[in-house]
């Protein structure tokens, strides 16, 4: 891509020469790009989803039909050629519609070469111009993208604010601007000489040339995406991670900002350490932490965030963003479809993050456990298989992709052992990372790395809004021992732990499998070595076993006593029995 921004007018002109290879078994008659800046004007599909919704996002509300001709956004596509000869465009909102004069046939390529013209928005929603913090560009979803096609077709959504899914390239993209910007982006910076503003030259000095305005060259490899930022007053510097890549910080050069940003480096380097070794290598050489957008957002070798925070704050959303890029960056799950696969996969390993770097007694996952009740107890809850666009709420959708899918991967530990599922996490980044999984592929990992079968927790847990509740029913002297009966009340499985105390303060566990997953989960240490009882059959509503102490030892039994599973009502959990009782019945 070549670019050219005006930065009075906030306009651009741009092309591109695509190289597209067609890996489906499909003729392809047409293709389809996303032309995200229209969102960003009066009576767009965000535009009225944003004012019908019953509980909008703050930040974008009724502020797109308010824009004037000059605030708002603008992509057109003004001519595409395929292999010399003229195609016929249709553009529909945010997408745009290609029919091509030469039909794609399977695993061939074509080269296609756009002109497009553009105005950057007001800021809104992650991308556009003058954010809050006077930030002057976000670039981002700013160019004709194509969209994605594989199994299931062209996946060419409109943009109504969640967010992407895109096609594995390799960039090499030019911009022209005043030469008072500074640049973060997507890649590679391939003229650092020319350029300067704080990219490592290996020289002294920078040979900039006689002109008002430079060109930035970068190449990024492997990407499904390209995004970039620009200001006049952005402050960079550079970190290096040991046996990984380049770390870059932008960020206003204002005091407000020194005190947090001097010490996100050193937290950084930590967190990518601490990611490289137990969830994937970073496959990329650089990355960087830009302030700019409205919150937070992930992009391949970057991140928008804004920048006016505590350091508490500005590192839990630099981590957050930054892994993003195992689970959006470089497994790249469909976002409209599994938005759970991307957004609770980066808070799962970003709360590993972030107890390593701020360790804690509490159980950093716990939160995840209380968004998903809060969302039942409510009410608003959905199946996480709906499509991301398409959820009732947005307090459904958020809990559903973040809290939801936090829980998902935790919860799977007191399936398969903690241990089983920090290895199969490894094992999913290395098999899965560059192919678009989906949850299929990560169930088939998790089998193999456990032994056991698995489709029913996926089943049930990514389809039905079924919740869990598992009481206990009985506590009772039976021949010299006790026995204990269990109850499910909820309609959703899951295998059991219990946990029995004694007056003594001697402590039995046991773990009850369930049917369906064919095997029992691994014991991890022997901190958490437990009894494993026979399989819970899945029809059963109860279960009853006989453990041979005497009832009158018994102080307490508990069921679920790490909190490891989302049962929604605890208080059918715990049974004491004090001093004399000859058991427990439930009334």
């Amino acid at each position: 891509m070549d670019v050219s921004l005006d930065g009075r007018s906030h306009a651009f002109l741009g092309t591109t020469k695509l190289i597209y290879t067609n890996n489906s078994p499909d003729t392809l008659k047409e293709v389809f790009f996303h032309l995200y800046f229209n969102a960003f004007q009066p009576g767009s599909e965000m535009d009225v989803r944003s004012r019908w919704i019953q509980d909008p996002d703050s930040r974008v509300g009724a502020r797109i039909i308010e824009l004037t001709p000059e605030q708002q956004g603008k992509l057109v596509v003004d001519r595409l050629v395929q292999d010399g000869k003229q195609a016929e465009l249709e553009h529909l909102g945010t997408v745009l519609k290609v029919r091509l004069p030469k039909p794609l046939l399977p695993h061939k390529s074509t080269t296609m070469e756009l002109a497009f013209n553009g105005q950057v928005p007001v800021q809104i929603r992650r991308s556009g111009r003058d954010n809050a913090e006077g930030v002057a560009y976000s670039m981002t979803q700013w160019y004709p993208k194509i969209a994605e096609y594989d199994q299931r077709g062209w996946h060419a959504y409109p943009y109504a604010g969640r967010e992407f899914f895109g096609v594995w390239g390799d960039f090499d993209v030019t911009l022209h601007l005043d030469s008072a910007f500074t640049v973060a982006a997507t890649g590679e910076l391939q003229n650092a000489l020319e350029i300067g503003h704080g990219y490592p030259t290996g020289k002294k000095s920078v040979k900039r040339p006689a002109s008002s305005t430079l060109d930035w060259h970068f190449v990024a490899k492997n990407v499904h995406d390209f995004a970039w930022a620009a200001d006049r007053a952005y402050k960079h510097t550079i970190k290096q991670v040991p046996d990984g890549p380049l770390l870059h910080f932008f960020y206003k050069d204002e005091p407000q900002y020194e005190e947090a940003w001097k010490d996100l480096p050193d937290h950084m380097v930590r967190s990518f350490q601490f990611m490289n070794t137990h969830f994937g290598v970073y496959p990329w050489p650089q990355y960087s932490f830009v302030q700019g957008g409205d919150g937070g957002m992930e992009y391949p070798m970057m991140t928008l965030i804004t920048g006016k925070r505590r350091i508490g704050s500005l590192v839990g959303v630099s981590v957050h963003e930054s892994v993003h890029s195992w689970y959006y960056g470089a497994l790249a799950s469909n976002e409209g479809r599994y938005p759970w696969m991307d957004e609770g996969f980066t808070e799962y390993a970003g709360s590993e993050v972030m107890q390593e770097l701020f360790p804690r007694p509490e159980d950093p996952h716990a939160s995840a456990f209380a968004g998903y009740a809060a969302l039942v107890k409510s009410g608003d809850h959905e199946p996480p298989s709906i499509h991301a666009d398409h959820f009732i709420t947005n307090k459904a959708y958020g809990t559903t992709a973040y809290s939801f899918g936090e829980l998902f991967v935790d919860q799977l530990g007191a399936v398969v052992g903690e241990k089983t599922l920090k290895n199969g996490l490894l094992r999913y980044f290395d098999v899965c990372k560059f192919k678009h999984p989906e949850p299929i592929d990560f169930e088939r990992v998790m089998e193999k790395e456990s032994g056991l079968e698995l489709d029913w927790y996926f089943d049930e847990w990514i389809n039905t809004i079924r919740t869990l509740d598992y009481g206990i029913r009985s506590v009772m002297g039976m021949n010299g021992g006790v026995q204990i009966e269990l109850e499910r009340k909820g309609e959703q499985l899951m295998p059991v732990d219990i946990l029995m105390e004694m007056k003594d303060g001697r402590i039995m566990e046991f773990h009850v499998p369930l049917s369906l997953q064919r095997g029992v989960k691994a014991i991890d240490s022997e901190e958490t070595a437990f009894t494993a009882l026979e399989p819970w059959q899945w029809t059963d509503i109860t279960y009853s076993f006989n453990v041979p102490v005497p009832l009158s030892e018994v102080r307490m039994v508990v069921v679920d006593p790490l909190a490891r599973i989302a049962d929604m009502d605890p208080s059918n959990n715990v049974v004491e029995l004090p001093e004399g009782a000859e058991g427990f019945l439930k009334p």
